[in-house]
């Protein structure tokens, strides 16, 4: 999920993984004083839902503003994939709702724009490909899980958000943030590298395209992207939000989460689907009050975060980068945050150079892959066999000579879940249990810190939640967040702790453009 800053969701909250917007003092607030609302600038769900009240703004002008900030901007950043034909008529659609219904009675996302990642299924005139052509036109059977309680939140969809083709999974050799539909996206900071998978997801709030998205995470594929494009990110626990309806690459790994605004889309999108088994048992976390209580502005207050120096927490010789995480561990301090320092996770070389995960994914996908496009009431594959027939028939257009799809074919060479896949996910679990776990519940700490998305492999072997929060710019320029990650079911604490880091820093400022 992705979001912008927003006083009600908390300014950074807005950009988790529904993207973070700027401070309040941009917000829709200021804005609208100055202009009647006729810009969406870093506005935020909280701005949005005021302006409605004030009768400042209507769903359709709201939806028309960003439908115009997207033919500006998606030419060049290439954040968008397709917009929805019924947009439009959702947002007439949310405003003769609230103009019926008594004031109070809806969701905060209702008649607010979404953004879905290509890789999560809508039941309507949208494509859901994961960016490749090999989809296009396929039918899905229904609304992802996800997708289906954001329209009951009253959400309005207005697209879907380019991606890394196949969420990253169908070569090592393809760039990040480039797929055959979309094209290659850019960051809107430094028009390069955007990170993925989730790359439109963050690009599209990142640049105002978007009140809020939702992107999917495997491996990085929200943490990373909302830190290069100074959004706010938020991977939940795996399990949290369904997975139903999701192109998958693992179920044991993915989870769909948001970028901007991220706590009330996080407070819509949780809970048990039947489709998906897992949340079932995941959903004992969900706090009764949901997760928008947690934003605290004191919510750094006593809390214990821990700090792995060696290596993740390291930014090189970037003395930029560096001085400026100084100063945020400073801040911590100031506002109450025990920092247990210098801690040392015992097999944290040996995770990172360990192939279990790898060999464990590449058998799951062919399995999962292979019962999502089974599932299709229509489409022009049905098999990850397929898909390599169809990119080897269609080449130039899935730039198959340029960029391969050497992870598709070594996952068709896999034979399901045999003794090294199992003896892979046994090490897994090992390597979680004898690091992470332990290294959290002997120093009983409430979160780990760590730049970017370094801690996003960590996290996502076990299936623990983390949020990324915007943090600065290196010497480069590039933008860079700081990510705070738990336990299993410990995203109230971390919402405390990325809010509060918020509201006392507010890096966030929207990325200038001379086109």
């Amino acid at each position: 999920m992705a979001t912008k800053y927003s006083p009600l969701s908390f300014s950074v909250f807005s950009s988790l993984l529904l993207i973070l917007l700027a401070t309040t003092s941009s917000s829709a607030q200021a804005i609208k004083a100055a202009h009647g609302f006729s810009s969406i600038k870093e506005a935020t769900v909280h701005d949005i839902q005021l302006a409605f009240k004030q009768n400042q703004l209507t769903s359709r002008k709201l939806v028309e503003l960003y439908l115009k900030q997207i033919s500006r901007l998606n030419p060049v950043l290439k954040g968008v994939l397709e917009v929805n034909p019924d947009a439009l008529y959702q947002a007439d659609k949310a405003d003769h709702e609230r103009k019926s219904k008594a004031p109070g009675s809806f969701s905060p996302l209702h008649g607010i724009p979404i953004l879905l990642k290509d890789n999560i299924a809508t039941k309507d005139k949208l494509n859901s490909t994961a960016g490749s052509y090999a989809l296009l036109g396929s039918v899905v059977p229904r609304d992802a899980g996800v997708v289906t309680k954001l329209r009951k939140a009253g959400a309005i969809i207005l697209g879907k958000a380019t991606l890394s083709e196949w969420s990253y999974y169908r070569s090592n050799g393809a760039p990040s943030g480039w797929s055959a539909r979309g094209g290659q996206g850019k960051s809107p900071y430094t028009m390069g590298y955007p990170c993925g998978s989730s790359s439109g997801s963050a690009i599209s709030v990142a640049a105002n395209m978007a009140t809020v998205s939702l992107g999917t995470e495997t491996d990085g594929s929200i943490l990373c992207p909302s830190s290069y494009n100074l959004v706010v990110g938020i991977k939940p626990t795996v399990g949290l939000t369904s997975r139903a309806g999701v192109i998958p690459i693992s179920p044991r790994q993915d989870t769909v989460g948001t970028v901007a605004d991220a706590v009330y889309v996080l407070d819509a999108i949780v809970g048990i689907d039947h489709y998906d088994n897992a949340t079932i048992g995941i959903s004992q976390y969900i706090p009764k009050g949901g997760y928008a209580q947690f934003l605290k502005a004191d919510g750094l207050q006593a809390k214990r975060v821990g700090i792995v120096r060696d290596p993740i927490f390291n930014f090189g010789n970037d003395t930029i980068a560096t001085q400026t995480l100084d100063q945020h561990l400073k801040t911590l301090r100031k506002k109450g945050t025990i920092l247990v320092d210098n801690l040392k996770l015992a097999n944290l070389v040996e995770i990172y150079r360990s192939s279990d995960e790898e060999i464990a994914l590449v058998a799951e996908f062919k399995i999962y892959i292979n019962a999502y496009l089974k599932e299709l009431v229509a489409s022009p594959v049905g098999s990850l066999a397929d898909l390599i027939a169809f990119n080897k028939k269609n080449s130039k257009l899935e730039m198959l000579e340029e960029y391969g799809q050497d992870q598709f074919v070594k996952a068709e060479a896999t034979n399901g879940i045999g003794n090294a896949e199992k003896a892979a996910l046994a090490n897994l679990a090992k390597l979680t249990r004898e690091g992470f776990v332990k290294l959290m519940t002997k120093n009983k700490l409430d979160a780990l810190v760590t730049p970017r998305s370094s801690v996003s492999h960590i996290l996502a072997i076990g299936g623990f939640p983390g949020v990324i929060v915007p943090a600065g710019y290196d010497s480069d320029g590039v933008p860079f967040g700081l990510s705070f990650g738990g336990l299993k079911g410990s995203e109230p604490k971390l919402i405390e702790i990325a809010y509060g880091f918020e509201q006392a820093t507010k890096i966030r400022k929207p990325p200038k453009f001379k086109f």
